[in-house]
């Protein structure tokens, strides 16, 4: 018997002091399994019995339209070697085809801005209204990495 065990437990136990985690195992194990089998059915949709129809699906959206301008000036439409007036040319024909048409810009970090600007004045002469400018991702500007 050890001083700190009480008189009427026999000396053949023990008082461990450690905490006996199988329980709680059991219940976290219980609720992940009710969590997987109930996440489903929040997440679906209305029951809903859809009419059907004899339209065409909507076709499938334009390939990217990408305008690329290297370090060096050099001008590409979709990795074809350019110059302004073939390019103006080229979107003046697509933007006809689709007035929807979104192109992609992307130049090279090391340019000059006024040369960025100056293609994207000739975007808009050609008709582009919807452009985006793409860049490598990273952290946004004003948040600590």
């Amino acid at each position: 018997m050890t001083p700190d065990q009480p008189s009427w437990m026999p000396p053949s136990w023990e008082l461990r002091g450690e905490i006996n985690v199988t329980p709680f195992i059991d219940v976290m194990l219980v609720l992940l399994i009710i969590f997987m089998i109930t996440a489903p059915m929040m997440m679906s949709q209305v029951p809903l019995k859809l009419p059907k129809t004899a339209a065409q699906p909507l076709p499938a959206p334009h390939a990217p339209v990408v305008v690329s301008l290297d370090g060096d000036g050099r001008l590409f439409l979709d990795r074809q070697a350019l110059d302004y007036p073939a390019l103006v040319a080229r979107l003046e024909g697509l933007t006809r085809a689709n007035s929807e048409l979104v192109v992609y810009v992307r130049g090279d970090r090391g340019l000059d801005y006024g040369r960025v600007m100056d293609l994207l004045g000739r975007l808009g002469a050609a008709g582009v209204t919807h452009l985006s400018l793409l860049a490598e991702g990273g952290q946004p500007p004003g948040r600590a990495p």
